[in-house]
């Protein structure tokens, strides 16, 4: 009879160890190789995190139809995937509108016009939330998009981009030529927030303000547009008291002013 012992079976994996493989293969494709390559293949993953190509190819194929990871079909390489982001924006987004809300209703009481909390879309400016200095919410904006190249909260929003980055969103468009649109960005930057005057729509003016992660890295703006004939003269006014909003709402998020820099990257 064989004897009972305590003795771990040592090909026995603990418990959480598959998680914790498949963490170390979402890790290393969020790495900076992983983002500045587009993703990486199954042998250079396998190197990253030490384990055999076989089981990485396995891994990967169980998480990518589960849509965690996707493939690239003509390079074959991994990145992060669709259900992932969905999962990660759904959070941070419900985040930002708990810790924006209080704060939009106390900006559009002082400014007595209605704010918006607008997100990047692609190369849209989509409403998140709009809030009026009462007590109820606005809705006629709330998952609008409109062009980033033309709103003062798109300029805030593009804040962190480099020029390769706008060239590539917005320079085949025909739109708006990048270095003017660069120059937009700068001059926001260093005045803490954008503004615009009937860019968009005739007599609509407005100002936003960016708000920032615990990274320093600008998710949200949050917007004041009204018409010129009421908010045209105390437009800087409004761009200035959205900036100190915008900065709580950061606050909230984590964000620390001395980790803040605007893009100083030189336009060629």
């Amino acid at each position: 009879m064989t004897p009972v012992t305590d003795t771990p079976n040592p090909s026995a994996a603990p418990r959480g160890h598959g998680l914790r493989r498949d963490i170390d293969l979402l890790e290393a494709l969020a790495s900076d190789e992983a983002q500045n390559a587009g993703g990486l293949g199954v042998v250079r993953l396998a190197q990253l995190v030490g384990r055999e190509k076989t089981q990485i190819s396995r891994a990967l194929k169980a998480l990518a139809a589960e849509g965690i990871v996707e493939r690239d079909p003509d390079t074959l390489e991994y990145r992060l995937g669709w259900r992932l982001f969905s999962l990660v924006a759904r959070t941070s987004e419900n985040r930002l509108v708990r810790m924006a809300e209080p704060v939009m209703h106390a900006l559009s009481a002082e400014l007595e016009e209605t704010s918006h909390l607008c997100v990047l879309s692609d190369r849209e400016v989509l409403t998140l939330l709009s809030v009026s200095g009462h007590s109820f919410r606005v809705h006629g904006w709330e998952g609008r998009g409109v062009p980033a190249w033309q709103t003062s909260a798109g300029r805030v929003l593009l804040s962190d981009a480099t020029p390769d980055e706008l060239y590539v969103r917005f320079g085949t468009t025909g739109e708006m030529p990048v270095p003017e649109l660069w120059a937009l960005i700068q001059t926001a930057g260093k005045a803490g927030y954008a503004r615009v005057t009937e860019e968009f729509e005739p007599d609509l003016v407005g100002v936003s303000a960016p708000i920032r992660d615990f990274r320093g890295r600008v998710v949200a703006a949050i917007n004041i547009s009204a018409p010129k004939e009421r908010l045209g003269e105390r437009l800087d006014r409004a761009g200035r008291t959205t900036a100190v909003a915008a900065a709580r709402v950061s606050a909230l998020l984590g964000w620390e002013p001395r980790r803040t820099a605007w893009p100083r990257t030189r336009l060629t």
